[in-house]
């Protein structure tokens, strides 16, 4: 799409979508308030509000190269200010990490070394906020290698994001307290399914309702064959 397709969109988007929707874009005026965080990868391919068939204002969001929490106390605040913002200012109640299949990042993070000279910015990303998804692939998945790695490395790393989430205090505290939920999802772009984390059967399975939620606290990480399921 093309510069010039883009400005046509937003011309089309005022005078069809906004005109009969111009309820909704009032009360959109005077505030949000969403109850879902929804953390995802930056690839053009995931479109939250699309995936879930939500409206504008119904999901805060953070988007980052490999939908990658940083632990908290690291020297990177951008979605620790986005976390602190999305809990104490507008009071979340689900936080949901979605990453996906054929997943760049996590493709890179597999060939790490190979990023160094021809994108060191995303080196330094993954290198840093990553490595604990890379050691954990590397020494507990040595027999898997091509589509099966990079699944289990997408998994392995919506898993390791729920942790880090989980040394936020304001998140500890309120996980404690049932005021807060985490769900760990991955999008398959090629079936359009969604499978969710099930800490009770310790397998992503296909969602659906009641939510299979993560244990708190203590997410408990599962087998080779139990990832493998689905």
């Amino acid at each position: 799409m093309s510069m010039q397709d883009m400005v046509k969109g937003v011309e089309k988007f005022r005078i069809n979508y906004f005109c009969s929707h111009q309820e909704m874009f009032g009360r959109l005026a005077q505030g949000q308030a969403p109850q879902v965080l929804f953390i995802t990868c930056s690839d053009s391919r995931i479109d939250p509000n699309l995936i879930t068939q939500t409206q504008p204002g119904e999901l805060f969001v953070i988007r980052n190269v490999g939908n990658i929490i940083p632990p908290f106390g690291t020297t990177n605040f951008t979605e620790a200010a986005a976390i602190e913002y999305a809990i104490q200012a507008l009071g979340i109640k689900d936080i949901i990490i979605c990453g996906h299949s054929h997943c760049g990042a996590m493709k890179g993070l597999l060939q790490l070394g190979s990023l160094a000279q021809e994108m060191p910015l995303v080196y330094e990303w993954l290198h840093h906020y990553a490595a604990a998804t890379r050691r954990l692939v590397q020494d507990n998945y040595q027999e898997y290698e091509g589509e099966e790695l990079l699944s289990l490395t997408v998994k392995e790393n919506v898993l390791t994001q729920i942790e880090n989430l989980e040394t936020y205090p304001v998140i500890r505290s309120r996980l404690r307290s049932g005021q807060l939920f985490l769900h760990a999802w991955v999008y398959e772009i090629e079936s359009g399914n969604v499978i969710a984390y099930n800490a009770n059967l310790g397998q992503f399975v296909p969602i659906k309702d009641p939510l299979p939620v993560p244990d708190p606290i203590a997410s408990a990480r599962s087998g080779l064959s139990e990832l493998m399921e689905f």
